[in-house]
């Protein structure tokens, strides 16, 4: 039986882009537009991926290595659209791979004539695998579930020589540092200036989210009521800008803490965003109709839709912070302004409607000063990463949306599978029965970390029927008339490359990724001799009723349900608010915006080009949730300041204990927030002390975005029950 590809590609990553609806005419003609028009950048991959893989192919075949298809199917595995991924990955290839080894060597060394505790504990180990995989990200969740099925492959393959585990192993190992060397030459050699590349592109990334969100909040000011539909959407690309600035220092070599500075910048953005909702929500609340107020209003939308051209260059970004700056003191001033005019009037003369009014004003210009403070940091954490700065010990992750019970779903998934193919291999004594527990194995760890694994893996079985037809063609028509290297690879380089453009291309892309690997172990070239039909026949029956039986397993064995996934995340939210309130140490504001980009850039992901009015809910209520915690966490910060007097912190404490136990059912935390706000406009309005007023009026500012979320997504926060839109 010939031999197995060792990996699968994990390049399949979740759509984070939706492709705009067009004409059916339009809409058939661009079909194809990948295969006969494609882009350069599609293009340069697909040909510098195809020619890594056919020089590692025939230097596999030079060598006279056993399962030379290998060597290739590493390349392609590795080989991602920008240089740092594909380094990225292959060290945590590297990692994953020898992890598997380790613990392949292990299994088969405790169980070697024991074939009923070898299959249990070799898929409690993938489950193990997938399971925590599904906790990390970016590669380092491949490592996992290559640790998982690097161990079935190779601990598979020696069931019939156990005596031989070791040398299987290494042969294995060899075919993947030959598969990385090749890809790793030739992709080297089309990256030119690739330090100053990944600076240029993470500076134009940084850019445009910063220009993106000044100009989403620039509308929020002006009253657009389409532009909170608009801002919701630019979560999903902040966490992929996110993503790709750790592949952008893999690009840049020896570098300081650009990409953390980077990393800062983003979540200053997120926060900056949250702001602009919260301005949103205060304008309904307060007076706005005040000159003062309009007047500054109309110059910082004039400043942030201005914004982008001006984070060109160094000079520019240093004559932002400048104006913003005076704008941030402009604020100040409206608020000392509106305080002196209140204070320069008799107490028994003063009107309680225009104290109010004046209240309304400082409110108002408070926010504005802090969201310009959000949009400060977020330039200064933008112009830091341009630059290595010597000396800087500084750090940033966010932190992402952990779902354990998905990760135990996942875990048992992959148990269950593979202890069922283990079952049908012992039942049926199947020939080409190991063949086909390892692509079990394979797609299981492949596909089992999937938000939706049910698509992917249906979608994965499409091409690797395409993989079996053309490899059909070359095997019985066009490969038994050739004999040397020169016509084996011109024979194998169209298939390949059209493999790599349907690789660009996001609604092939799965398809490519089972069509790109398959392919060269369905041909599977020989030095000694040539694939006869008998076991081609056998062999490919073997991979595709094993990506079958897989898939059959994802839609049988706890089946992924958005709905169900949505609830648990609801339920987690709402937990998350209540740990706000009451815990020990005080919760990171970034850490609070890591988690809530994740499960909007999830939640997005779901969604598909028309999103149903639930997931429309969905993305709402989350949105609020993130803007109530955020307060919440000021709330408490200030609190911390102790410089408000007791009569003041006692209404906004019963908040925080009332938020402490929240469920959402009674809506007692709304009320709480909205009496809150009542008691401390009474008390500023008669406080004599200037800077405990300031404290006040941000206060009263928290609490009116509190209330307000609170009361306007009461059935969203409801946890008692599952959410549905009416």
């Amino acid at each position: 039986m010939p031999s197995l590809p060792l990996f699968l590609l994990d390049r399949i990553g979740p759509l984070r882009h939706f492709r705009p609806l067009r004409r059916p005419g339009e809409q058939q003609s661009t079909r194809l537009q990948w295969l006969f028009a494609p882009s350069l950048p599609a293009v340069g991959f697909a040909v510098r991926t195809t020619i890594a893989a056919l020089i590692a192919l025939v230097i596999a075949l030079w060598m006279e290595l056993d399962d030379p298809q290998w060597a290739a199917m590493t390349v392609w595995i590795v080989a991602q659209g920008s240089r740092g991924e594909s380094l990225s990955k292959a060290r945590w290839r590297l990692v994953g791979t020898v992890v598997g080894v380790v613990m392949s060597i292990t299994l088969i060394s405790a169980f070697i004539q024991q074939a009923w505790l070898f299959f249990p504990a070799l898929a409690i180990w993938v489950g193990l695998c997938c399971g925590l995989a599904t906790v990390v990200r970016n590669f380092r969740s491949y490592a996992l579930v290559l640790a998982g099925y690097t161990c079935a492959i190779i601990a598979i393959g020696a069931i019939p020589n156990p005596e031989n585990v070791f040398i299987t192993a290494l042969s294995r190992a060899t075919y993947i540092v030959l598969g990385i060397v090749c890809e790793s030459v030739v992709a080297g050699m089309f990256a030119h200036n690739l330090a100053a590349t990944a600076r240029k592109n993470m500076r134009d990334k940084l850019r445009t989210a910063l220009g993106n969100v000044s100009n989403s909040v620039a509308s929020l000011l002006s009253g657009d009521d389409e532009a909170l539909v608009r801002s919701r959407a630019m979560f999903g690309p902040i966490l992929s800008i996110n993503d790709q600035i750790e592949f952008s220092e893999v690009e840049m070599g020896p570098h300081g803490h650009e990409g953390d500075h980077a990393r800062a910048a983003l979540a200053a953005v997120s926060v900056l965003l949250s702001r602009g909702l919260g301005m949103a929500v205060r304008l309904q609340y307060v007076d706005t109709d005040q000159p003062a107020f309009r007047e500054t209003a109309i110059r910082v939308s004039t400043f942030l839709n201005g914004l982008s051209p001006q984070l060109e260059t160094d000079e520019t970004v240093q004559n932002l912070l400048r104006e913003l700056q005076l704008l941030r003191a402009e604020c100040r001033q409206q608020i000392v302004d509106a305080l002196t005019s209140e204070i320069s009037t008799p107490f028994a003369e003063r009107d309680y409607d225009k104290v109010q009014a004046l209240l309304d004003g400082r409110i108002l210009h408070n926010a504005l000063d802090e969201l310009l403070g959000e949009l400060e940091q977020a330039i200064r954490e933008y112009d830091a990463s341009q630059h290595v700065i010597r000396g800087d010990h500084f750090h940033f992750r966010l932190q992402s949306h952990v779902d354990k019970r998905e990760a135990a779903y996942n875990g048992i998934r992959a148990t269950v599978a593979i202890a069922a193919a283990g079952l049908v291999w012992e039942v049926t004594a199947w020939s080409s029965g190991l063949g086909f527990i390892t692509f079990v194995a394979i797609v299981c760890g492949l596909f089992a970390t999937r938000e939706n694994p049910v698509v992917a893996t249906t979608q994965f079985m499409v091409g690797s029927l395409w993989a079996a037809l053309v490899s059909f063609f070359l095997v019985f028509v066009v490969l038994p008339t050739q004999a040397d290297y020169e016509m084996l690879v011109a024979s194998l380089a169209l298939p390949m490359i059209a493999g790599g453009l349907a690789a660009r291309n996001a609604a092939t892309a799965l398809h490519s990724a089972a069509y790109t690997l398959l392919l060269p172990n369905f041909v599977h070239p020989l030095n000694q001799g040539r694939q006869n039909e008998i076991g081609w026949f056998n062999s490919t029956a073997a991979v595709l009723l094993g990506v079958a039986f897989a898939v059959i397993m994802f839609r049988a064995i706890l089946p992924f349900s958005s709905s169900a996934e949505r609830w648990r995340m609801r339920r987690t939210l709402l937990r998350d608010l209540r740990t706000l309130a009451s815990a020990e140490p005080m919760p990171q504001t970034r850490d609070w915006i890591g988690r809530n980009i994740d499960r909007f850039a999830r939640l997005i992901r779901h969604a598909g080009p028309t999103p149903s009015p639930t997931i429309e809910g969905c993305l709402q209520g989350t949105l609020a949730a993130m803007t109530i915690g955020l307060n919440i966490i000021r709330l408490r910060a200030l609190l911390e300041r102790d410089q408000i007097p007791p009569s003041a912190r006692r209404p906004i404490e019963v908040v925080m204990q009332r938020m402490s136990r929240f469920t959402g059912k009674y809506g007692r935390t709304a009320r709480s927030a909205s009496l809150a706000t009542q008691t401390l406009r009474r008390i500023e309005a008669v406080e004599p002390n200037i800077t405990i007023r300031i404290e006040l009026t941000r206060a009263i500012a928290y609490l009116i975005v509190v209330s307000h979320e609170l009361e306007a997504n009461a059935v969203f926060l409801d946890a008692t029950k599952p959410y549905r839109a009416v």
